[in-house]
């Protein structure tokens, strides 16, 4: 930061356009000023930079003195308000005491501020000059306004220093609500000068952000200090917003007793038992009503948020369950207008018949010739009547359901307003009922495809005189009598001719297994995005986008000679990519672990893919 003021205060500007150089922005990742040795004022070896950060909202405040923060390390002052006349300097140390006790800031007087429009008195200067000696500050610092000029002075004191050194002043304005209010994020490149810049820079902004005690007391409270600081209108406050957060309070420990009885209930014993638990673990639904089980529970909590991610966490599941619970409720009112319910109802049996149908047409079809494939006539036979029948169970099973499909459509609609992310995850369960007969085909194509797979490359290491020792998990040499190999030519040859028969209805089940999985895996995408979305980081980004700061940008508003340099800091906000990288909540869901590698071994080998693996679960 010192590196960024100093060549600030260092270039030359043309006196054609001075107010218009911009100082490079520090904190906000890896883009760092670049230096031009021609634009390097020369200065004395012995000269120092002092920086002082001034609220822009002091700027037309009477006379008084400085208090603040001073940070010996940078050579830097963090003006936080400025007490006014008349006060007793007994009771303005007995208050800053109060206040560092408080805020654990190192609160004290730094100097004094002169606005000669209101005080044109000759020995007011020579007043506040006297101020050091009681305050006891090195060096003493003295801001002067001249009446109506935009240019202002600024000259340090050091009485009680054996060698003062010349210092070139910096004054720095800052706007004093929004340092406070804001969050400097870390740089996302930790490392290197950036790093370093923002460890400095997050000074400033702590002690601003912890000094919220002093801006409680402003010039029209009764007392005996008088302060001027960014709450000098009064103090902020809404007597909606203390009567809501006096009824939250009641809300919460209901809402909390609540999730209290259903935890209670989802941790019984009775979901424990073989079906319950299978269905609590297998099904989407379950899975996404347990998630925010746990949200409402986080949001429910009374335990007080420690640090800001924590409190923007609360807020980003409270705004998500909103939202979610918004979208459930349109979609509901839309599925119960002109009876929406019964025209769905209608509509899927025949959509099931028609998929029954297709389905018997491609057995029909592999039975014969398919694409002019020579296939092995009795067991093309065997599987194709197997699977026929299972097709006609199904088309039994739909039409005995079909009485009620009306009535479980209405009450499923009706879970929507539970939000959005449920009625999705009851989408997708419906779809693998819906499908259950082709995930049958699949995993009886694939086992039979895998026992084949497993057959024929055990037979082929009998043919060259090796086995799979399953002690040590690897190939060892074995000598075979004429027997043995006669059989295992045998069985060789009987499953490499009746391999692409198997091969066929493999691929094809596995292609038609497939397309579910991707339609469920893009509805399950839409509830990990609504679930893993930080909504509330981002309505903050974009309507007060201060609140996000990755670091500040300094703008140039004036220079003359012996005069000092005057700089606007301005918070640079956080981009959108990374208020998503940094606020973004975790979800249930996990994405394939698999590579595409490891995921087309398995499909060659006929290994079954189950798309319902979560976190934590163990993979066969």
């Amino acid at each position: 930061m010192n590196q960024c003021l100093i060549v600030g205060s260092s270039r030359k500007y043309s006196p054609e356009a001075p107010q218009r150089d911009v100082v490079p922005s520090l904190g906000s990742g890896p883009a760092h000023p670049v230096w031009d040795p021609r634009c390097v004022r020369p200065s004395r070896a012995t000269a120092m930079v002092l920086k002082v950060f001034f609220p822009s909202c002091c700027s037309s405040a009477d006379s008084g003195i400085l208090i603040g923060r001073w940070i010996s390390e940078q050579n830097s002052a963090v003006i936080l308000a400025v007490v006014h006349f008349p006060f007793i300097p007994g009771q303005v140390k007995q208050y800053l005491g109060e206040v560092q006790r408080v805020t654990e800031v190192s609160v004290s007087v730094l100097g004094s501020w002169s606005n000669s429009k209101q005080e044109k008195e000759e020995r007011l200067s020579k007043f506040l000059e006297d101020l050091e000696t009681i305050f006891c500050h090195e060096p003493w610092i003295q801001i002067s306004k001249e009446g109506d000029s935009k240019f202002w002075s600024c000259s340090t004191l050091q009485k009680h220093s054996k060698n003062p050194q010349e210092e070139e002043i910096i004054l720095v304005y800052y706007d004093q609500r929004k340092v406070m209010l804001s969050h400097l994020h870390p740089p996302l490149d930790t490392a290197g000068q950036g790093a370093e810049d923002a460890s400095k820079l997050s000074a400033i902004f702590d002690t601003v952000a912890r000094s919220q005690v002093l801006f409680m007391t402003d010039r029209y409270d009764e007392g005996p200090i008088k302060l001027t600081h960014w709450q000098s209108d009064g103090v902020e406050a809404s007597i909606i917003v203390e009567l809501l957060k006096q009824a939250s309070v009641p809300a919460c420990m209901l809402l909390t007793l609540l999730l209290s009885l259903l935890s209670g209930i989802c941790r019984s014993r009775v979901l424990k038992f073989w079906p319950l638990s299978f269905l609590w673990s297998k099904l989407s639904t379950c899975e996404q009503l347990g998630y925010r089980l746990q949200h409402l529970q986080v949001i429910s909590s009374n335990r007080k948020a420690q640090k800001q991610n924590q409190l923007m966490r609360k807020a980003n599941i409270f705004v998500s369950l909103l939202i979610d619970v918004a979208l459930g409720i349109l979609l509901m009112s839309w599925l119960y207008r002109k009876n929406r319910i019964g025209h769905l109802a209608d509509t899927l049996i025949p959509v099931a018949d028609h998929v029954a149908e297709e389905l018997q047409d491609l057995l029909q079809w592999l039975m014969g010739a398919p694409a002019g494939l020579k296939m092995n006539r009795a067991l093309d036979q065997v599987l194709g009547r197997f699977f026929l029948y299972h097709i006609h169970l199904w088309i039994s099973y739909i039409h005995l359901l079909s009485p009620f499909i009306e009535m479980i459509l209405w009450y499923v609609g009706l879970s929507a307003c539970l939000g959005l992310t449920v009625a999705l995850c009851i989408l997708s369960d419906i779809i693998a009922l819906l499908t259950f007969h082709i995930y049958c085909f699949y995993v009886y194509g694939a086992r039979l495809y895998c026992l084949k797979i497993y057959g024929l490359s055990s037979l082929w290491r009998l043919f060259r005189g090796k086995k799979w020792n399953v002690l040590r998990q690897r190939v060892d040499s074995c000598s075979y009598d004429l027997d043995q190999l006669f059989i295992g030519t045998l069985l060789f040859t009987i499953l490499l001719f009746l391999l692409p028969t198997t091969a066929l209805y493999y691929l094809v089940f596995t292609l038609l297994r497939l397309l579910v999985v991707i339609v469920q895996g893009l509805i399950h995408l839409l509830v990990d995005l609504i679930d893993s979305l930080p909504l509330y980081s981002l309505i903050l980004r974009l309507c007060r986008s201060y609140r996000l700061a990755a670091g500040v940008k300094f703008r140039v508003l004036e220079q003359q000679d012996g005069k000092p340099l005057r700089l606007l800091m301005q918070i640079n906000p956080l981009s959108y990519g990374g208020v998503v990288q940094t606020y973004r909540l975790p979800t249930y869901s996990c994405y394939p672990r698999d590579s595409w590698a490891s995921l087309c071994k398995k499909l060659f080998l006929g290994e079954l893919i189950y798309p319902w693996k979560h976190k934590g679960d163990k993979q066969n």
